[in-house]
């Protein structure tokens, strides 16, 4: 069992602190590399230069991540977060690549403008914490874990989408389910260290099955270099077109709304609480991350949901877990030999992983939900149902929105955001703003709080 004394400023020995920091990198890089891969495509760049763009993610991964775990001033809300680019901005970004007066360049423009005034927003976001009573929280928390799940669930299929090949393949069900049944083993069993790592030990048995079973292979290792340097600009100056800045900017706003639910949600199982000082410095460095991302050719950032689930898993609560792994992701980004052995990872072997992860966040919501007083205030089921309902949409109907205006796909194709939205309101509506009913839910939550440090 994880270790109960540990703190978020908790050092773990350096062969742990490895050993957990990989396992962090191991979970989120499926995700961290597809944003540059799909807009390279999208932008028809060769092999060579989609590959750059790799390299400059994982790097500006990496710087993004040691501020917001370690901090850095005004800047780091000093918590177990990984940070990586957002697929929020995917649709505007390709738009953007195909688009001849902006391409690449007016993206990287667009992501440095917009990174600036998300530090500067930063501060009257955070300020909308009374909006976010247990209610509120808990249900978005509730629908980040299940909007998650797709992605798991995908994973084990062996394809982000069912139209690619391979998808549902029996072989790929089957191995994701070893690795799930391996994890839940080692977790039951094992005890201190071992525990901890369950899903590095499931994720590393299971390459080792696939690799003898001949699904995964070492060529892209072998073919890849030592060092790649990341330089600033490297495909020139950027585009700053002011339409573009716009639209980059409304999608930072909706990655705020979606970072705070994350913070929320890691402050719950760190038993550390966010309050507006720490938002602010979380938020400001989603900005500052947006901004180093657009200079090294890069996208926006943002924390990934993906290891909120595994703190939960591990019970790991440092900060220097995550910190190491920003370390270890900029090391991949200067040598694409290190990003192609973890790229080699199938992804039916994540799978498996995937779905108690992103299973545990899910559960934190629930497990917020549960401290809700919905017998002297029903209204609180009419918050929670609705709310779950409305962020269900995007993921159970695609095209329910198909005929809304283009402009509003970030806000209505994101499931947690629509969840959100809808909670604020109904919240608003049935119990009002700083009510002596929202007064005494605080006060029990904080006292909940306090039991669970003490």
């Amino acid at each position: 069992m994880p270790d109960q004394d540990q703190t978020v400023d908790t050092v773990p020995p350096a062969p742990k602190l490895l050993a957990l920091a990989l396992q962090h990198v191991l979970v989120m890089y499926a995700g961290a590399v597809a944003v540059p891969l799909i807009i390279g495509r999208a932008a028809k760049l060769p092999p060579e230069q989609v590959a750059l763009l790799v390299n400059a993610d994982l790097f500006a991964c990496g710087i993004a991540t040691l501020v917001q775990s370690v901090g850095l001033g005004p800047f780091g809300i000093r918590l177990p977060v990984m940070m990586g680019v957002t697929f929020a901005a995917v649709g505007p970004m390709v738009a953007m690549a195909n688009a001849p007066d902006l391409g690449l360049l007016g993206i990287f423009g667009s992501v440095i403008a917009a990174g600036i005034v998300t530090m500067l927003v930063a501060p009257f976001v955070s300020r909308l914490l009374p909006l976010f009573p247990s209610v509120v929280t808990g249900t978005i928390i509730l629908m980040i874990g299940i909007s998650l799940m797709r992605v798991g669930v995908n994973w084990a299929a062996g394809a982000p989408a069912p139209t690619l090949p391979g998808y549902g393949d029996p072989l790929h069900l089957g191995m994701a389910g070893a690795v799930l049944v391996l994890i839940l083993l080692i977790t039951k069993y094992a005890r201190g260290f071992l525990a901890n790592i369950a899903v590095l030990l499931g994720i590393v048995a299971g390459c080792a099955a696939a690799w003898a079973i001949g699904r995964m292979g070492f060529a892209k290792v072998a073919a890849a270099s030592w060092f790649a340097p990341v330089l600033p600009f490297g495909f020139g100056m950027p585009v700053f077109d002011p339409v573009a800045i716009l639209t980059m900017s409304i999608v930072m706003v909706v990655v705020m709304i979606e970072s705070a639910g994350m913070f929320l949600a890691i402050g719950e199982m760190v038993d550390r609480r966010v309050d507006e000082a720490a938002m602010t410095r979380g938020l400001r460095t989603d900005g500052l991350g947006t901004v180093i991302g657009g200079i090294f050719n890069t996208f926006p950032y943002t924390s990934f949901s993906q290891n909120v689930g595994l703190v939960g898993v591990t019970g790991v609560k440092s900060r220097w877990v995550t910190a190491a792994g920003g370390a270890v992701m900029l090391a991949m980004g200067l040598m694409p030999k290190l990003g192609a052995l973890v790229e080699s990872v199938p992804l039916f072997v994540l799978g498996g992983a995937g779905i108690v992860m992103f299973g545990m966040v899910a559960a934190t919501g629930v497990r917020i939900l549960s401290g809700v007083d919905y017998r002297d205030n029903r209204h609180n089921l009419y918050i929670v149902a609705i709310s779950i309902g409305f962020g269900l949409i995007p993921l159970v109907a695609p095209q329910f929105f198909r005929a809304m205006p283009h402009a509003l796909a970030p806000i209505l194709e994101s499931g947690i955001l629509l969840s959100a939205m809808m909670a604020v309101v109904l919240n608003l509506y049935f119990n009002g703003l700083g009510t002596a009913a929202a007064a005494r839910e605080g006060a029990a939550a904080a006292a909940r709080s306090q039991e669970a440090v003490h």
